[in-house]
């Protein structure tokens, strides 16, 4: 099996086995309720997974759990995102709480970056 078939197969789990907020989340999400954008969920990008993604504006939201804060986590998601970041994709990230505790607030800081994307890094000269 080649690495994207087994990539493919792993988003197909992480949707499949969705944490609640996760879940939570997608519901709000789906069916284009949020700037008319159309979200996607575990999509592949390069060599990661992203929670959700709007593949017309570039943007990436991640929802992180306690594992993100501990041990080499915060230095995985620091990595990750300057990668996706250099491929065009700005990452949004949420933790389990504020989805879970502030649905309202993370669907309009969704909104903004839809709305109100902050622009790329400057072409380099030459």
């Amino acid at each position: 099996m080649t690495s994207t078939n087994l990539g493919v197969e792993r988003a197909r789990t992480l949707r499949r086995d969705a944490t609640p907020a996760e879940k939570y989340l997608w519901q709000a999400l789906r069916n284009r309720t949020v700037a008319g954008a159309k979200f996607r969920r575990h999509v592949l990008c390069g060599r990661y997974i992203l929670d959700f993604a709007v593949k017309t504006a570039h943007l990436a939201i991640e929802i992180d759990g306690d594992s993100h804060a501990m041990g080499d986590g915060p230095a995985r998601d620091t990595q990750r995102d300057a990668w996706l970041a250099a491929e065009g994709w700005p990452v949004l990230r949420f933790t389990n709480r504020e989805v879970l505790g502030n649905l309202v607030g993370v669907l309009h800081a969704v909104e903004m970056a839809l709305c109100h994307p902050h622009p790329g890094p400057l072409p380099e000269e030459g």
